[in-house]
């Protein structure tokens, strides 16, 4: 019982990594491995706490997403081009297609990828390179800022889960 357990914790381990990091399961990792606890160990009535604020957490982080980035834009004068751009350039860079860069890969593109966009977008848009520069910058760091938060959020949601189950896996 405590292998799962402990298995489990490293499974939302991996969801906090993708909480801050696009393109892996954040808190729906979190999630299910509350879920499939709740199954192993035939205790619901266990979980119920750690299974409401991970709900709670799931629903924070989807709107910290779109509200950071909102914030980030329209404090940088971004446009929906750039929104847009910086969209694309994260698709992009993660499937690798941005140019090949000696070192990094899509983790690298993850990074780069929304900036050009960002960038492109703008410029399409306005056409003024300044500008387009300062909206990319403003997009990706609201980005940067909402995945920061939802990092935190998904921890909160784990030590909820690993203090509440604690006694029953370990008894003390």
């Amino acid at each position: 019982m405590q292998i799962i357990y402990w298995l489990l914790v490293a499974v939302m381990v991996v969801g906090i990594i993708g909480a801050v990091v696009p393109a892996i399961p954040g808190s729906s990792l979190i999630l299910i491995a509350i879920i499939v606890w709740g199954i192993v160990s035939s205790s619901f009535a266990a979980i119920k706490i750690p299974l409401i604020v991970t709900i709670v957490v799931l629903f924070l982080s989807v709107g910290v997403d779109f509200l950071a980035s909102y914030v980030g834009a329209k404090q940088a004068g971004a446009s929906k081009w750039g929104q847009i751009g910086a969209i694309v350039g994260l698709v992009v860079g993660f499937l690798g297609l941005l140019p090949t860069l000696p070192f990094g890969g899509p983790l690298l593109g993850i990074l780069l990828g929304p900036l050009l966009g960002a960038i492109i977008g703008e410029y399409l848009y306005r056409r003024e390179f300044g500008l387009a520069v300062k909206a990319g910058i403003g997009i990706v760091v609201g980005s940067l800022i909402g995945n920061l938060i939802q990092g935190l959020l998904a921890i909160a949601a784990v030590v909820v889960f690993v203090v509440t189950t604690w006694p029953q896996v370990f008894g003390s």
